[in-house]
C-alpha cells in the first residue's frame, strides 16, 4: 500500500472516529437524548471508549495475521481517539454528576467500586496519551516506552470490569461478555506470540 493510499485511509478513519461525537452533538440539539440525557451521554462516550480501545488492541494481531505491516500506522490515531472519548466520558461524570466539585467526585470514586475501576483506567490512559509522540519515544527510549505502553492491557481489563459492573444493576451481561471475550482473545494472541514466537494456527479464507 502506497503512502498516498494510507493517507487517504487515515483521513477516512479520522472522520469515522469523529462520527459518534457528531451524532451525539446532533442528538443534543435535536433533543433526542431520551428521558435521561446524562445517562445517554455517559453510556455513549463510555461505549465508544471501549470500542476504540478494542480497535487499538486489534491492530497488532491483525497486522501479524494478515501480514499488513501498514496497519501499525493507524494505532496511534485509534489510541488517541480512545483517550479523547475517555475524556468526554470522564468530563460528563465530573460535570453533570458532580458539577466540577472535585472533593465530591473523589469521595464518589472511593465509595463506588465500579467508578474506582473506571477512574483508575482513565488515569492510566493519561501517560499513554502524553507519550504517544515520536519525540517522547526518543526521549524515553524505545524499550522503556514499550514497557510503559503495556499499561494499555491493564486499562482494557479495567475497562471491561467497569463496564460489567455498570451493567450488573440492569442484569444485562450480553455486551460485557462480548467485550470480555474480545479483550481476552487479543491478549491471549499477544501471550502466544511472546511465548512461542510464531503465529497460532489460524485459517483465514
Amino acid at each position: 500500500m502506497t503512502n498516498k493510499q494510507i493517507a487517504r485511509l487515515k483521513l477516512a478513519c479520522f472522520i469515522l472516529a469523529l462520527l459518534p461525537l457528531i451524532r451525539l452533538v446532533a442528538a443534543v440539539f435535536l433533543d433526542k437524548l431520551g428521558a435521561n440525557p446524562v445517562e445517554f451521554i455517559t453510556r455513549n462516550t463510555g461505549d465508544w471508549t471501549l470500542y476504540l480501545l478494542c480497535m487499538t488492541l486489534a491492530i497488532t494481531p491483525l497486522r501479524k495475521l494478515l501480514h499488513w505491516p501498514w496497519l501499525i500506522r493507524f494505532r496511534r490515531m485509534t489510541g488517541l481517539f480512545t483517550f479523547f472519548y475517555a475524556i468526554l466520558h470522564f468530563t460528563t461524570f465530573l460535570w453533570f454528576d458532580h458539577f466540577f466539585d472535585w472533593q465530591e467526585m473523589w469521595l464518589d470514586v472511593l465509595k463506588r467500586p465500579f467508578i474506582t475501576v473506571g477512574f483508575t483506567a482513565f488515569v492510566l490512559l493519561i501517560p499513554l496519551a502524553l507519550t504517544s509522540t515520536n519525540r517522547m519515544i526518543r526521549l524515553l527510549g524505545g524499550k522503556f516506552w514499550q514497557r510503559l505502553h503495556r499499561l494499555v492491557y491493564i486499562v482494557a481489563v479495567l475497562g471491561v470490569l467497569h463496564y460489567t459492573w455498570m451493567k450488573a444493576g440492569k442484569h444485562d451481561f450480553s455486551q460485557p461478555v462480548l467485550f470480555g471475550l474480545i479483550v481476552a482473545l487479543l491478549l491471549m494472541l499477544r501471550l502466544w506470540w511472546r511465548w512461542f514466537g510464531r503465529d497460532p494456527v489460524v485459517v483465514l479464507k
